[in-house]
């Protein structure tokens, strides 16, 4: 049984970090894609960055990159992502999620829909 486990969220000042884990579980880290994905109230689900297992690839939304780098250790079966310079606009409930067998990542990294499984979500919240 695949599980997701996201947690390191909480309340910080614009311009402040914090580093989201998700705990994985239950399937092999080298055959799956991992996302994180974000959902503001109001607002539609946003892919915010993806690493591919196998090789380590990375892909990442627009309006992160420079500031959010995602990491992993297979070891450890957990993916990482760093939030650095945070803005107001990046409060949301963070998500992470597994996709198995995404080959054209920069085109389909950051669809929310190639995600199988998902996690319950972490409430990130950057005051201004």
């Amino acid at each position: 049984e695949v599980q997701l486990v996201e947690s390191g969220g909480g309340l910080v000042q614009a311009g402040g970090s914090l580093r989201l884990s998700c705990a994985a579980s239950g399937f092999t880290f080298d055959d799956y894609t991992i996302g994180w994905f974000r959902q503001a109230p109001g607002k539609g689900r946003e892919g915010v960055a993806c690493i591919r297992g196998s090789d380590g690839s990375t892909v990442y939304a627009d309006s992160v990159k420079g500031r959010f780098t995602i990491s992993s250790d297979n070891a450890k079966n957990t993916v990482y992502l760093q939030m650095n310079s945070l803005k107001p606009e990046d409060t949301a409930v963070y998500y992470c999620a597994i996709a198995k067998g995404i080959l054209l990542l920069r085109t389909l990294g950051l669809r929310g829909s190639r995600y199988s499984d998902w996690g319950q979500g972490t409430q990130v919240t950057v005051s201004s």
